[in-house]
């Protein structure tokens, strides 16, 4: 956690901030794919901030808000989502197939939430079963650790 907490005053914000988590956690939990995507509100959209895979998933792509189950418990209910199998992440999410093509089966969002609102969330990918509660805890204590970055990039509460 110190290195985020040191990446913080480093004045390349927020990317600074995003690499030093992305860091943290590579080593525990791990990932293969890491984002991290802005929420904003007013248009609908949650754009992503920041990637470690650049050449699948570019900074600057959006996606929609919907009115979907994993829109309703991770955006608009702040609740972590883990998924554990290829089938899972096919359930929730269009580009599955891209997700399967960088090796990954499982996944797990963590939102970090400011003043009741979702600002983003902490996207990691891994092999199929990867994630499980055990890792929440300090997941979400991480996601929170993002916030000052995804105020910078313009999330909602800014």
């Amino acid at each position: 956690m110190e290195t985020i907490l040191t990446a913080h005053a480093d004045p390349d914000q927020p990317r600074a901030t995003f690499r030093a988590i992305e860091a943290v956690l590579a080593e525990a939990p791990g990932h293969i794919l890491f984002t991290v995507l802005a929420h904003h509100p007013a248009a609908r959209q949650s754009e992503r901030c920041y990637t470690n895979r650049p050449d699948a998933y570019p900074i600057g792509g959006r996606k929609p808000v919907t009115d979907s189950a994993w829109m309703q418990r991770v955006i608009h209910g702040g609740k972590p989502y883990i998924g554990r199998t290829r089938e899972d992440i096919a359930a929730h999410f269009f580009d599955h197939a891209l997700i399967a093509s960088l090796g990954c089966e499982s996944i797990l969002n963590m939102p970090a939430r400011w003043r009741g609102q979702t600002l983003g969330t902490l996207n990691l990918c891994h092999r199929a079963g990867h994630y499980t509660e055990a890792d929440l805890p300090r997941l979400r204590l991480i996601a929170q650790l993002a916030v000052p970055a995804l105020l910078m990039v313009g999330a909602v509460g800014a």
